[in-house]
């Protein structure tokens, strides 16, 4: 991608959103960050809700964790460049930035567009620079499973398979509730709740994803 695909009125608003915290500067991007990420979770629950495949809030869920996650908002913020362009410290080294700080100059970027020009100016920056972590999250409708990824992941990882603990069940039979929590080898991961166990383990496996991926950052 040639740039980032938006003409600012006030390049003042993009100078902040590049400047990191790292450089000591008396103004820095993370408010803007903040602010850009609130925007990006509108936008792309709207897009999803929006979808001509009809998702359920569990896969509007599920899709919209992966199209904002640190891998895709870092791999956004390298084919803007954006490393290049970033006003860094001296403790960072541009070829080596992590997915963590990649990410949050995209957000910081999207939040000065905001405030430049709008939520309609941000859709367009969101739809243009992230188009393929979009179509390929609707892409997966009905084939992705939480459980079958972390367990690949774990097998991987610590050459086992996770295990699903039961740790509550609550209500009466017609309208159980269930509490799981995923154990590795490794460590336990945050538990979930579910209106089967099925389903509990399901969104578990997706709560173990999440932090397993920011631990690769």
């Amino acid at each position: 991608m040639d740039g980032i695909p938006h003409s600012f009125a006030n390049s003042a608003f993009l100078e902040l959103a590049l400047t990191h915290a790292s450089t000591r500067q008396p103004q820095n991007n993370e408010r803007l960050e903040f602010l850009g990420d609130a925007v990006l979770d509108l936008l792309v629950a709207e897009e999803l809700y929006r979808s001509p495949a009809d998702l359920d809030e569990g896969q509007m869920t599920e899709f919209k964790s992966h199209v904002v996650s640190r891998r895709t908002l870092a791999q956004g913020a390298r084919n803007l460049d954006l490393q290049e362009r970033a006003h860094l410290g001296s403790g960072l080294a541009r070829r080596t930035l992590s997915r963590a700080v990649l990410a949050n100059l995209y957000e910081a970027v999207l939040g000065a567009v905001y405030l430049d020009a709008g939520l309609e100016a941000c859709r367009t920056f969101m739809r243009t620079t992230l188009a393929t972590p979009l179509g390929e999250a609707l892409a997966k409708r009905g084939t992705d499973n939480p459980k079958q990824r972390l367990q690949e992941t774990c097998q991987a990882r610590w050459g086992a398979p996770p295990e699903y603990e039961t740790i509550e069940t609550r209500g009466a039979a017609h309208a159980r509730a269930f509490l799981v929590r995923v154990n590795t080898d490794a460590r336990s991961f945050p538990t979930a709740w579910g209106r089967t166990r099925k389903e509990a383990e399901q969104w578990a496996a997706h709560e173990a994803l999440l932090i397993l991926e920011q631990q690769s950052d």
